[in-house]
């Protein structure tokens, strides 16, 4: 579903600059930006978008499967690595059907929440015991196709994962993550961009972390990744054991490791880097990567606060992610860069309401392979998501204080309306072809029937 007329009426707009603008027309046409005129009043014919409207949000980094986890990993005490085992446990009960059915659904609730490309950081690849479906990428082709009925632009992270641990083999559930070694792992990618590749689906590369890939592996992912310009990810220091481990075995930090073999580059995304040394902070500014924060989810795994600050001044960008979509909601990663480093720091206003939403938006996708999206101008993708002023979270603002608004007090339920190359796909706070609560329900119901 499409405007009949191409064109959008924002009553204000986010157009890249300190102040929402008001009175906005954008013209679309193929799914494109085609037109942007402000100061206009609305025509007959046009889509009315009340509020403010943003670009499309983008989500640089997701598990789609953790979904099926919110509110059960929530009780007694623990560590990432606790949470790691419930994790594997749901694993055992995916394959490509319910999988597509549970993706889907989270999809959908992505789309919701403003978000209108995802980059999906997926690395359980095959069947039981490791064992390669008949199509090797069918659960990479259960995630394109939920992607495409939801709505969404997805860039596919195809992760190598070859080890349990630096100097570990591969525990049972982890078998299933597992191409055996990295060649393998580069045949069956390349085997992805030929199947999936297309006008809203990119395959990039992942290297799952330096306690799954070891240093040779790494540099197969990373020239595979140069060869085919596409997007590098790479889980990076989110544990201190994993720093400690890195150190007692390589002799340098998994950044100084990922440095060493080639990694650091502008495509290049560290995901986390929460536990960095001051080294690894200038390497990233160095090389203009950009690392992608969680931070609902890095609080809920209790794996403490990144310095971004630090980071973005040394000339690393930032982006954003709801990982292991504990929370769904980009204005609450947003805002939690800026509230985690005020309790940090002790200090105020280090990242404004401008670099969050440029995190949220065009950093986002750039980091997942769509350099061209992310703005409302012309010949941009028709990205637009529309955020109620006027519920008892946004009320009151001014039009010097929307977006301060918008970023420190709007949440995912005051998104109204959401257009996505072209295609509407929310409208009234409703998705427009999925019933996103009762498909979770009924899925999730599923699997985690008898779980624990």
């Amino acid at each position: 579903m499409a405007s009949e007329s191409g064109l959008y009426w924002c009553e204000t707009a986010w157009l890249g600059s300190a102040l929402a603008t008001p009175h906005v027309l954008v013209q679309v046409e193929a799914g494109a930006i085609t037109g942007v005129l402000s100061g206009v009043e609305c025509p007959a014919k046009a889509t009315r978008l009340a509020g403010l409207t943003l670009p499309g949000l983008a989500n640089a980094h997701s598990h789609a499967f953790h979904r099926a986890l919110r509110g059960r990993t929530q009780v007694g005490n623990g560590s990432f690595w606790t949470w790691r085992e419930q994790m594997y446990g749901l694993c055992e009960r995916l394959d490509p059907d319910s999988y597509f059915r549970l993706a889907r659904a989270v999809y959908g609730e992505m789309a919701m929440a403003g978000i209108t490309c995802v980059g999906e950081f997926h690395y359980l690849h095959h069947g039981a015991g490791g064992t390669p479906y008949a199509d090797p990428n069918a659960m990479s082709a259960a995630l394109v196709a939920a992607a495409e009925e939801a709505g969404l632009r997805i860039t596919l992270l195809d992760a190598c994962y070859l080890h349990g641990g630096i100097g570990q083999v591969l525990n049972a559930q982890q078998r299933r993550f597992s191409d055996g070694d990295a060649l393998a792992w580069a045949v069956r990618a390349s085997e992805a961009v030929e199947a999936l590749s297309g006008p809203a689906v990119r395959v990039g590369a992942a290297i799952h972390s330096v306690r799954a890939v070891d240093p040779a592996g790494i540099e197969v992912v990373a020239e595979w990744a140069e060869r085919h310009d596409a997007p590098l990810h790479a889980h990076v220091s989110e544990q201190p054991a994993e720093n400690d481990r890195c150190i007692e075995v390589y002799g340098v930090t998994p950044t100084a490791l990922l440095a060493e073999r080639g990694v650091l580059r502008r495509q290049f995304t560290a995901v986390h880097a929460t536990h960095l040394a001051g080294a690894d902070i200038g390497l990233y500014g160095a090389a203009g990567s950009t690392i992608c924060l969680c931070p609902t989810t890095e609080r809920d795994l209790a794996d403490g606060i990144g310095p971004a600050w630090a980071l973005r001044d040394a000339g690393a960008h930032l982006a954003l992610g709801t990982d292991s979509n504990a929370i769904v909601d980009m204005f609450e990663e947003a805002r939690a860069v800026e509230l985690d480093q005020r309790l940090a720091s002790q200090v105020r206003g280090l990242h404004d309401s401008v670099s969050l939403l440029r995190a949220a938006t065009v950093q986002g996708h750039a980091s997942l392979g769509w350099p061209e999206a992310g703005r409302i101008e012309v010949g941009a993708p028709a990205d637009l998501v529309s955020v109620r002023m006027d519920t008892v979270r946004t009320a009151g603002a001014s039009a010097h204080t929307l977006l301060e608004t918008a970023v420190f007090a709007a949440g995912a339920a005051d998104v109204h309306h959401v257009v996505a190359g072209g295609r509407v796909v929310v409208s009234d706070g409703r998705h427009c072809s999925i019933d996103v609560a009762a498909e979770l329900g009924a899925v999730i119901g599923e699997l985690v029937e008898g779980f624990s």
